[in-house]
């Protein structure tokens, strides 16, 4: 997507902002990552016996995949309410680094907290992965109403994604309903890769992936949080110690 130079003028109008936000969806192969997942997601609902409008509000205020499937899941084996919440949560955890890298981006010395809030709430692996993409080429005073238009766009193919999957549910065979959902993990990795220019970068993918299946021998149930912590760990030492040296 090609949007206009950082002093434009155009960018004084918060309305156009927004629609160029929205738009901005288009631009990105993870829209069409996201389309294909909400449709396993919808056909997930529709066989564990949920009703539209439930997985419609899941969509709008979990909105994040993986928690999804977990809540889903959770509650369709019959785990209570409180189970399924603490399953969330854990799962939600992998998106806090994510909220405090982004924000930053976003943030003016006058900009208040509950202008905020909405934008956190979309901060997901793919509006994450969009942000460091798109918001520099945004300027800084227009960087949250482009973030919420770029949110509500995704939001938008997420919710239709969700309806037509319930709909196809009976003609969806279960094999490829399992195959799309891996395809969010899949475009995050790629799209990662994709976006490393310095060694720390990719030192903290590598040795992310390599420490994996090490940790999951441990059976903590937070695997990917214990080798994600501990390689970008790794990683920020390695860059500290040359920027030292």
């Amino acid at each position: 997507m090609r949007l206009p130079p950082l002093d434009s003028p155009h960018w004084t109008n918060p309305v156009r902002t927004f629609a160029w936000g929205m738009s901005a969806v288009t631009s990105t192969v993870l829209t069409l990552v996201l389309f294909a997942t909400y449709l396993g997601i919808g056909a997930l609902a529709h066989d564990t016996h949920f009703s539209l409008l439930w997985v419609l509000l899941s969509t709008l205020l979990v909105w994040a995949g993986p928690a999804q499937i977990i809540l889903i899941s959770t509650l369709g084996s019959g785990a209570t309410a409180v189970q399924a919440a603490i399953a969330v949560t854990l799962s939600a955890i992998r998106l806090f680094p994510m909220v405090v890298s982004v924000l930053p981006m976003l943030r003016m010395p006058q900009t208040r907290r509950r202008e905020l809030v909405l934008s956190t709430h979309f901060i997901a692996v793919t509006l994450w992965v969009e942000c460091f993409r798109l918001l520099p080429q945004v300027p800084r005073e227009r960087r949250i109403v482009f973030t919420n238009g770029l949110g509500c766009g995704l939001l938008t193919v997420c919710l239709i994604a969700t309806a037509l999957g319930y709909q196809m549910a009976a003609r969806l065979p279960p094999l490829f309903a399992a195959a799309i959902l891996l395809l969010t993990p899949l475009a995050f990795l790629l799209s990662t890769a994709r976006n490393c220019r310095q060694i720390s970068d990719m030192l903290a993918l590598a040795l992310g992936l390599a420490l994996y299946p090490l940790v999951t021998r441990l059976d903590t149930g937070v695997d990917v949080l214990i080798s994600g912590v501990a390689a970008g760990t790794i990683a920020y030492g390695v860059h500290w110690w040359r920027e030292r040296a």
